[in-house]
């Protein structure tokens, strides 16, 4: 990782492991999200997730405990950070 003035570049494999464990928002491409700690990922973007909610514009539709999400129907990963977003994909 470089640093250029107050910007840090930054891999998005970086990025995916530093939310590991954490609080993200995943978004698929029909516009569902899903909220949760991301538990794992793999290379083709398969994504586990536990305490996930599933949001349909601004409802909650249902909770499930561990969630599986096929990686080809995501459009991109958000970390939750303080009521803040960062995506990527």
């Amino acid at each position: 990782m470089t640093t250029q003035g107050n910007i840090e570049k930054r891999s998005p494999a970086d990025f995916l492991k530093q939310v590991v464990g954490k609080p993200v928002v995943v978004k698929l491409n029909s516009g569902v999200e899903y909220k949760g700690v991301l538990a794992c990922l793999d290379g083709y973007m398969n994504i586990a997730m536990e305490q996930t909610e599933e949001h349909v514009g601004t409802q909650l539709k249902n909770k499930y405990g561990d969630t599986f999400i096929r990686g080809n129907n995501v459009l991109y990963i958000a970390a939750q950070k303080k009521g803040k977003q960062r995506k990527v994909g």
